[in-house]
């Protein structure tokens, strides 16, 4: 008995993935851009190729939910009285992949730039520089034959009514193998190189152990890499949108999880910055209404001057938190007292600020971070 196939499944399916990875992806790069410019004030090149890959990424979901309306992840049969959708959505599946794969070689190359910054032995910089050179080189490759794969480039969207060629679905196959291949060996690089970066640094056990999982998750976009393999012989299918909705989804939950994964070490500063918030909130709620700080933080971090493995560790800690270093020792000072105080003879000393004297507190916050 031959089962019905719901013609609209994939499309669904296509919708849902696109919809929740690019959520992930959008928060994620915002708040890096609120720590990185309004925490930490030091926005770098690595942010601004996020931000750019988060840009192309939304282009890319775009395209998916444009290209789902118009039939993307449906059968041939769907366009029998819709010639235009079919030509709409080969446009929106070829605009996709143009997106895709710039988006994801550009998300490496913030990643990679941010790792050099921690990286102290020459090797390791050598490992890096290859792997964004392997990224770059596969993607535009790809990129190359994705764009001009037919002649004219749009027969590939307007085969059912414009006459024109197209090179061999199994050069396009081997391409996208190539590419495949390129990506997930550079992604595992990115996620598992943080260990040799990290390992022989002076620092405490669970933050390495932190560091490491989080720049780790790199390894998990290689394995949307690897599962997307399998699906690439689809490319030559009949039924080309409706079997490459696997394409599509792991498509996207690569680009979602690259660019998710770069941004997660950048997050550690927000948290302390809602902690200090809040602790401010919870100061100031406690000050009698006439009451004003006078503060001043004695604190000095390291040297950053120095690249020596043990003070790049300094490095290490601007990457993870945000600041120099995890020890602080500080001095506060908060004077508070009413704008008319009673005035009282230079012989007298109030012992009671409650009404209406001036109050002097000193506290003093001592962290220090165990190697």
């Amino acid at each position: 008995m031959e089962v019905e196939v719901d013609d609209d499944s994939h499309s669904q399916a296509i919708r849902i993935v696109t919809a929740i990875f690019l959520a992930i992806s959008l928060i994620s790069v915002g708040l890096r851009v609120f720590v990185r410019t309004r925490v930490v004030k030091a926005f770098g090149k690595d942010d601004v190729f996020m931000v750019l890959a988060m840009a192309l990424n939304l282009a890319f979901a775009i395209c998916g939910f444009l290209g789902v309306e118009y039939g993307m992840g449906r059968r041939l049969v769907h366009f029998e009285t819709r010639p235009d959708d079919f030509a709409k959505a080969m446009l929106c599946w070829w605009l996709g992949q143009v997106f895709y794969v710039i988006t994801c070689v550009v998300a490496k190359i913030s990643i990679i730039i941010t790792l050099l910054r921690i990286t102290v032995d020459r090797i390791h910089a050598y490992i890096l520089y290859t792997a964004i050179s392997l990224a770059t080189a596969v993607g535009v490759i790809f990129l190359f034959f994705t764009i001009f794969q037919c002649h004219p480039v749009d027969y590939f969207w307007n085969l059912l009514t414009e006459e024109g060629t197209c090179i061999s679905k199994n050069l396009l196959i081997g391409i996208a193998y190539l590419y495949s291949v390129g990506a997930a060996v550079t992604d595992l690089t990115i996620g598992l190189l943080p260990v040799a970066l990290i390992w022989n640094l002076r620092m405490n056990q669970r933050t390495k152990t932190a560091i490491v999982g989080i720049l780790g998750i790199g390894c998990i976009a290689s394995a949307a890499v690897i599962v997307r393999i399998p699906f690439i012989k689809n490319y030559k299918s009949d039924e080309f949108l409706y079997d490459t909705y696997q394409i599509s989804i792991w498509s996207n939950v690569e680009a979602g999880l690259g660019i998710t994964a770069g941004c997660l070490t950048t997050l550690r500063p927000l948290i302390r910055f809602l902690r200090d918030s809040s602790s401010a909130s919870r100061s100031r709620g406690a000050r009698t209404p006439g009451s004003f700080p006078l503060s001043s933080n004695v604190a000095q971090g390291l040297n950053r001057n120095s690249r020596s493995k043990h003070e790049n560790r300094s490095d290490v800690d601007q990457l993870w938190t945000g600041t120099d270093n995890d020890d602080y020792h500080g001095v506060t000072t908060t004077i508070m007292g009413s704008q008319n105080p009673n005035p009282r003879s230079s012989s007298e000393e109030d012992l009671n600020p409650s009404r209406g004297g001036w109050k002097v507190e000193r506290s003093v916050r001592v962290s220090v971070r165990d190697d």
